[in-house]
Protein backbone atom coordinates (compact mmCIF):
# COMPACT_ATOMS: atom_id res chain seq x y z
CA UNK A 1 0.00 0.00 0.00
CA UNK A 2 2.85 2.72 -0.26
CA UNK A 3 4.92 3.98 2.59
CA UNK A 4 2.42 7.40 2.47
CA UNK A 5 -0.12 6.87 5.55
CA UNK A 6 -2.85 8.90 4.02
CA UNK A 7 -2.59 6.24 1.34
CA UNK A 8 -2.74 3.01 3.88
CA UNK A 9 -5.89 4.54 5.16
CA UNK A 10 -7.09 5.84 1.92
CA UNK A 11 -7.18 2.38 0.24
CA UNK A 12 -8.12 0.29 3.62
CA UNK A 13 -11.55 3.12 3.60
CA UNK A 14 -11.86 2.55 -0.22
CA UNK A 15 -11.60 -1.80 0.22
CA UNK A 16 -13.81 -1.97 3.05
CA UNK A 17 -17.11 -3.63 2.25
CA UNK A 18 -17.91 -2.52 5.69
CA UNK A 19 -17.24 1.37 4.88
CA UNK A 20 -18.62 1.29 1.56
CA UNK A 21 -21.80 -0.41 2.90
CA UNK A 22 -22.12 2.60 5.49
CA UNK A 23 -21.34 5.04 2.92
CA UNK A 24 -24.55 3.87 0.38
CA UNK A 25 -26.55 3.18 3.37
CA UNK A 26 -26.24 7.32 4.54
CA UNK A 27 -26.64 7.86 1.03
CA UNK A 28 -29.78 6.21 0.82
CA UNK A 29 -30.60 8.05 3.71
CA UNK A 30 -29.62 11.59 2.84
CA UNK A 31 -32.03 10.77 -0.49
CA UNK A 32 -35.07 9.64 1.75
CA UNK A 33 -34.99 12.73 4.34
CA UNK A 34 -35.41 14.78 0.63
CA UNK A 35 -38.23 11.91 -0.58
CA UNK A 36 -36.05 10.96 -3.75
CA UNK A 37 -36.63 14.67 -5.14
CA UNK A 38 -32.99 15.04 -6.52
CA UNK A 39 -30.52 12.06 -7.47
CA UNK A 40 -27.74 13.21 -4.60
CA UNK A 41 -27.16 14.59 -1.58
CA UNK A 42 -26.77 18.09 -0.73
CA UNK A 43 -23.78 19.73 0.90
CA UNK A 44 -25.99 20.91 4.11
CA UNK A 45 -26.98 17.37 4.27
CA UNK A 46 -23.29 15.64 4.81
CA UNK A 47 -22.99 16.68 8.36
CA UNK A 48 -26.08 13.88 9.28
CA UNK A 49 -24.70 11.54 6.26
CA UNK A 50 -21.00 12.08 8.07
CA UNK A 51 -22.71 11.22 11.55
CA UNK A 52 -25.23 8.05 9.74
CA UNK A 53 -21.53 6.60 8.64
CA UNK A 54 -19.64 7.27 11.61
CA UNK A 55 -23.21 5.33 13.63
CA UNK A 56 -23.20 2.19 11.31
CA UNK A 57 -19.61 1.30 10.80
CA UNK A 58 -17.25 -1.15 12.07
CA UNK A 59 -14.55 -0.67 10.35
CA UNK A 60 -11.46 -0.99 12.42
CA UNK A 61 -9.58 2.51 11.86
CA UNK A 62 -12.80 4.32 12.15
CA UNK A 63 -13.41 3.03 15.97
CA UNK A 64 -9.56 2.88 17.37
CA UNK A 65 -9.29 6.85 16.24
CA UNK A 66 -12.67 8.27 15.26
CA UNK A 67 -14.19 8.36 18.82
CA UNK A 68 -16.89 11.06 17.94
CA UNK A 69 -18.37 12.06 14.41
CA UNK A 70 -16.47 14.73 12.68
CA UNK A 71 -17.39 17.96 13.66
CA UNK A 72 -19.22 20.58 10.90
CA UNK A 73 -15.26 22.19 9.76
CA UNK A 74 -13.92 18.83 8.83
CA UNK A 75 -17.32 17.69 7.05
CA UNK A 76 -16.82 21.00 5.46
CA UNK A 77 -13.19 20.24 4.78
CA UNK A 78 -13.81 17.28 2.94
CA UNK A 79 -16.61 18.98 0.35
CA UNK A 80 -15.10 18.87 -3.65
CA UNK A 81 -14.79 22.92 -4.57
CA UNK A 82 -17.30 22.59 -7.23
CA UNK A 83 -20.20 21.15 -5.64
CA UNK A 84 -22.63 23.97 -4.85
CA UNK A 85 -25.05 21.01 -6.61
CA UNK A 86 -26.05 17.91 -5.04
CA UNK A 87 -23.45 15.06 -4.56
CA UNK A 88 -24.52 11.50 -6.73
CA UNK A 89 -23.06 8.36 -5.31
CA UNK A 90 -19.26 8.20 -6.52
CA UNK A 91 -18.22 11.81 -5.57
CA UNK A 92 -20.78 11.15 -2.32
CA UNK A 93 -18.31 8.20 -1.95
CA UNK A 94 -15.19 10.20 -2.42
CA UNK A 95 -16.20 12.75 -0.06
CA UNK A 96 -16.93 9.97 2.42
CA UNK A 97 -13.20 8.47 1.91
CA UNK A 98 -11.42 11.94 2.13
CA UNK A 99 -13.42 13.15 5.16
CA UNK A 100 -12.46 10.07 7.56
CA UNK A 101 -9.11 9.77 6.04
CA UNK A 102 -8.78 13.06 6.91
CA UNK A 103 -10.20 12.75 10.21
CA UNK A 104 -7.86 9.50 11.06
CA UNK A 105 -5.12 11.09 10.55
CA UNK A 106 -5.77 14.03 12.31
CA UNK A 107 -6.26 11.64 15.53
CA UNK A 108 -3.16 9.95 14.66
CA UNK A 109 -1.40 12.93 14.26
CA UNK A 110 -2.85 14.31 17.84
CA UNK A 111 -2.04 10.85 19.27
CA UNK A 112 1.67 11.47 18.32
CA UNK A 113 2.06 15.21 19.27
CA UNK A 114 1.43 14.08 22.77
CA UNK A 115 2.76 10.79 23.57
CA UNK A 116 6.27 11.93 21.97
CA UNK A 117 6.52 14.93 24.51
CA UNK A 118 5.40 13.02 26.98
CA UNK A 119 7.86 10.60 26.91
CA UNK A 120 10.70 12.12 25.71
CA UNK A 121 10.43 14.04 29.21
CA UNK A 122 10.31 11.16 31.21
CA UNK A 123 13.04 9.93 29.55
CA UNK A 124 15.06 13.54 30.08
CA UNK A 125 13.77 13.73 33.47
CA UNK A 126 15.02 9.63 34.92
CA UNK A 127 18.23 10.78 32.41
CA UNK A 128 18.74 13.92 35.31
CA UNK A 129 18.14 11.85 38.18
CA UNK A 130 20.20 8.50 37.45
CA UNK A 131 23.03 10.92 35.45
CA UNK A 132 24.03 8.33 32.45
CA UNK A 133 26.05 9.60 29.56
CA UNK A 134 24.35 11.83 27.24
CA UNK A 135 24.65 9.83 24.45
CA UNK A 136 22.79 7.17 26.12
CA UNK A 137 19.92 9.70 27.11
CA UNK A 138 20.05 10.73 23.70
CA UNK A 139 19.70 7.00 21.93
CA UNK A 140 16.72 6.03 24.09
CA UNK A 141 14.86 9.53 23.29
CA UNK A 142 16.08 8.34 19.83
CA UNK A 143 14.87 4.99 20.04
CA UNK A 144 11.61 5.98 21.78
CA UNK A 145 10.40 8.59 19.33
CA UNK A 146 11.13 6.27 16.53
CA UNK A 147 9.20 3.31 18.45
CA UNK A 148 6.18 5.80 19.11
CA UNK A 149 5.77 6.93 15.70
CA UNK A 150 6.09 3.63 14.10
CA UNK A 151 3.51 2.05 16.71
CA UNK A 152 1.53 4.41 15.48
CA UNK A 153 2.09 4.50 11.77
CA UNK A 154 1.64 0.52 11.78
CA UNK A 155 -1.51 1.35 14.06
CA UNK A 156 -2.66 2.96 10.74
CA UNK A 157 -3.68 -0.19 8.79
CA UNK A 158 -6.57 -2.32 9.98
Amino acid sequence: MGLSASKRVEKSLQNSGDFNSACDSAFSHCLSLTQHAFEGVFPYQLKTASDFIHANTTHPLIRKWVHAPPDRSAVDAAVPLNSSDTLPLPLFRKWAHRLYTNVVLSAASKALMLRLPVGVVGIVGIGAVTRPPPQWVASFVGAYSLGVGLSIFLALSP
